[in-house]
């Protein structure tokens, strides 16, 4: 079963560093991961563009969704195969899925806060979404929260989030 984790938080919070991050993370740990992007006018896969960097740091394919439609980039095979194929092959075949943004989605999430980017965040408000939150990460020192939080600019925090991930995936599978 593959699982699935939201990185969510507002514009410039950190997402995508948090995302690269954590790809990079699970794949040290031996997993195979795939990103999810949800974004508003993308541009696949050009450098200084999030899919870029998703797909730089490891990711097997990167989903991208927004208002004007979807895309999917990733390792295409030498020659055509049916969708159904690729599907099963990209979609089916990781053992994580980390999708940046999608903060209405029910699935469990982290949130990046930055407080030099945004007074407030998700977390608690009524914009949280419906996804069980299993840590904040912030630069906000006094921040508290019913989950943990883990400062942003801790060199360790991306192996910390990923200590989280498995935990989750570890009850999810009792």
């Amino acid at each position: 079963m593959t699982a699935v984790f939201c990185v969510v938080g507002k514009k410039k919070s950190g997402k995508t560093t948090t995302v690269v991050g954590l790809v990079e993370e699970l794949i040290a740990r031996g997993y195979r991961v795939a990103t999810a992007k949800h974004g508003h006018a993308f541009e696949l896969d050009r450098e200084g563009k999030d899919s870029f960097a998703h797909r730089r740091a490891g990711a097997t394919l990167t989903l991208l969704s927004g208002p004007e439609g979807f895309a999917m980039t990733g390792d295409w095979p030498q020659q055509e195969e049916p969708l159904e194929t690729l599907i099963d092959r990209h979609v089916s075949d990781v053992d994580i899925v980390i999708a940046e943004g999608f903060k209405t989605s029910g699935y469990p999430r982290f949130e990046v806060y930055r407080i030099a980017a945004h007074t407030e965040p998700f977390y608690g408000s009524s914009g949280a979404g419906d996804g069980e939150y299993l840590a904040v990460l912030t630069d906000a020192s006094d921040f508290s929260a019913e989950v943990p939080v883990l400062d942003l600019n801790d060199p360790l925090r991306f192996r910390r989030v990923a200590d989280l991930m498995e935990a989750r995936m570890t009850l999810d599978a009792e």
